[in-house]
């Protein structure tokens, strides 16, 4: 349910996850469905939208890496210290069989809930260092392929490489969905994967948040509205998406290019 004041809960745990990334958790219960998130608003700071990564009957967790002053804040954030929860908000992905999981960086964060709810999906995951991998422990009995941009762990390379060979061979993998969250640039590059072998997709999408209301237009990408069209889509909307993987609004509600987002808007 939508209201204009926040949750206001103690930290009940934190778990240093990854070469510069946290996972909080506070005590709530709340019916959750994977792919939603949560305004967390830092007393003094400001309020960001966060994917829930963790979620069972007592407890949801939020992970964050430390990249701007919102997020170095959150880094510092100790048990006991109180955020505001505003939420949840938006749509969920499917649950389908025979699925794909590609995640990058941490993206892997907004796909987690996902794949406990999936059954025995392929997780092909992605980051910069094997310092930069999380969430190991959590995936070790299930199917996961891992790369690194510097071959520090699993294969060298990027997830769509691995997405590609998959899907070239699909009559053996029979993969029937692709979930994705990461960089932009690597889910256009699924997107155009999925078009090419002709296989369903769900993205989500990351864009600037300010009220999660569907107010502002800070996240709008064409003509839908992230915060209360999204933030997951599917293949169908993201072909009709001109701005996907090239535009994204700042602050100012500015549309800028997908490179100077990611510069600016931390």
């Amino acid at each position: 349910m939508k209201s204009d004041m926040p949750k206001v809960l103690p930290i009940s745990e934190v778990i240093r996850e990854g070469k510069d990334q946290k996972t909080i958790f506070v005590k709530h219960k709340e019916n959750i469905k994977p792919g939603q998130f949560y305004m967390i608003w830092i007393p003094g700071i400001d309020s960001k939208p966060y994917a829930v990564s963790y979620c069972n009957k007592t407890e949801l967790g939020f992970t964050s890496i430390a990249i701007g002053k919102f997020s170095n804040t959150f880094d510092k954030l100790k048990v006991n210290d109180k955020i505001g929860l505003f939420g949840p908000y938006g749509n969920s992905f499917s649950i389908k069989s025979n699925a794909c999981v590609v995640a990058g960086g941490i993206g892997i964060s907004s796909v987690s809930t996902l794949i406990d709810k999936l059954k025995n999906p392929t997780i092909i995951y992605g980051a910069r260092t094997k310092d930069y991998l999380i969430y190991l422990k959590r995936c070790k009995n299930k199917k996961i392929i891992l790369t690194t941009d510097d071959g520090s762990h699993g294969r060298k390379g990027f997830t769509t490489e691995v997405l590609k060979e998959l899907l070239k061979n699909n009559e053996k993998n029979k993969i029937s969905i692709v979930y994705t969250c990461g960089p932009e640039i690597m889910m256009k590059k699924v997107l155009e994967l999925c078009n090419k072998f002709n296989i369903e997709c769900e993205a989500s999408l990351e864009r600037y948040m300010s009220c999660a209301f569907g107010i502002c237009g800070k996240c709008m990408i064409n003509d839908k509205i992230v915060c209360i069209d999204g933030p997951v889509f599917n293949l169908k909307q993201l072909n009709k998406m001109t701005e996907f993987g090239k535009f994204a609004r700042i602050k100012s509600c500015k549309k800028v290019t997908i490179e100077e987002y990611h510069s600016t808007h931390l």
